[in-house]
């Protein structure tokens, strides 16, 4: 990734941005067996108590490094319950990032936050009639299926 993704100046400005860049070899004894580190690039967005909240595995052009980091900060801040900040990040691979591998996910948790929120099914419906339209082949349309149950 030092080789075409790391250097792409719109990914440099994002990681400066946006995270806190920590390097370490997966040999390094302490952090390399403590996140189970096997293969390179591994890729762990961690809380600011270290516990991990997403990982990636292997290589991501520069086109699809930003959607992924987005998808993993989503997720963090699905998870701590920020509903809404998670929504930004979702919101943002959407708007950004249409033809990202990550946008479908992004479509489904989006859709996910903002019916836990809500309560209003209308955000499931709308999770899968989008990826029906937009992403028909992704696998997240299938996890989206029962969601057009709900139709009336």
């Amino acid at each position: 990734m030092d080789a075409v993704a790391y250097i792409d100046p719109a990914v440099i400005s994002f990681v400066n941005e946006t995270v806190i860049p920590v390097r370490t070899p997966a040999s390094d004894p302490e952090l390399g067996s403590r996140y189970k580190i096997k293969w390179t690039p591994t890729l762990l967005l961690l809380d600011a108590d270290g516990v991990e909240q997403y990982r990636t595995l292997g290589f991501y052009p520069p086109q699809e490094l930003i959607p992924s980091l987005l998808l993993g900060i989503g997720t963090a801040k699905f998870n701590l319950p920020d509903r809404q900040a998670a929504c930004e990040c979702f919101g943002e691979i959407i708007g950004q990032y249409p033809a990202s591998t990550q946008a479908p996910e992004a479509i489904y948790l989006n859709g996910v936050s903002r019916y836990i929120e809500s309560r209003d099914v209308a955000n499931l419906i709308g999770i899968y009639d989008r990826l029906a339209s937009e992403y028909p082949a992704s696998p997240w349309l299938t996890r989206a299926d029962p969601y057009r149950l709900l139709k009336k």
